[in-house]
């Protein structure tokens, strides 16, 4: 069995798509993914299956739409890939603690993807890339660094010049999911 994580695009924000956790732990559990365990509101689900990447996202995301009432796209990490992530971070630690000294929130961010993004919406992206926000691509991730807030960065708000569906998470969250995947390997 495959451990999975599945992260929601776009729910509970600014008191849209609401999804409470307890019901869609029970979703999922209704489609024979077990088990199964939430974090945080943001939509993050753990959970183990066989299946194929591809089609167990879309049957997620048909099945969020039939019980919740409103399409949301779902982007899944293995636990090995989740790992990968949180181990090769691109920025040194001098550079992300001279971002956290510059903040008053999150500096360190990863935009996960639903496939790497063509050189066409990179080369759409780049021009915002700037001494207080930075990117590396590695495949289907992108990790971003700030060194002010997300909320008016130019780079954070054109990331879908990249083409590619995709959902953010903070470092912390990262950490936690591969934690809570790790315990969930046992």
């Amino acid at each position: 069995m495959t451990i999975y994580i599945a992260l929601l695009r776009g729910i509970n924000v600014g008191g849209k798509n609401i999804i409470k956790m307890a019901e869609l732990k029970r979703m999922f559990e209704a489609m024979g993914l077990g088990p199964v365990q939430t974090y945080i509101q943001s939509g993050n689900v753990l959970f183990q299956s066989n299946a194929e990447e591809a089609p167990l996202r879309k049957q997620i995301e048909h099945e969020i739409e039939a019980v919740f009432g409103f399409p949301v796209i779902i982007v899944l990490r293995t636990i090995e890939e989740l790992r990968a992530i949180a181990a090769n971070c691109p920025f040194s630690e001098e550079a992300i603690t001279e971002a956290e000294a510059s903040s008053d929130a999150e500096s360190l961010y990863v935009s996960m993807l639903l496939e790497e993004p063509a050189q066409e919406g990179i080369d759409r992206l780049d021009p915002y890339r700037s001494d207080s926000d930075d990117y590396v691509i590695k495949g289907r991730d992108v990790y971003l660094l700030f060194r002010h807030s997300t909320r008016n960065s130019k780079l954070s708000n054109n990331l879908h010049k990249l083409g590619v569906p995709a959902t953010v998470r903070n470092w912390k969250t990262i950490n936690k999911l591969v934690a809570l995947a790790n315990a969930m390997e046992g």
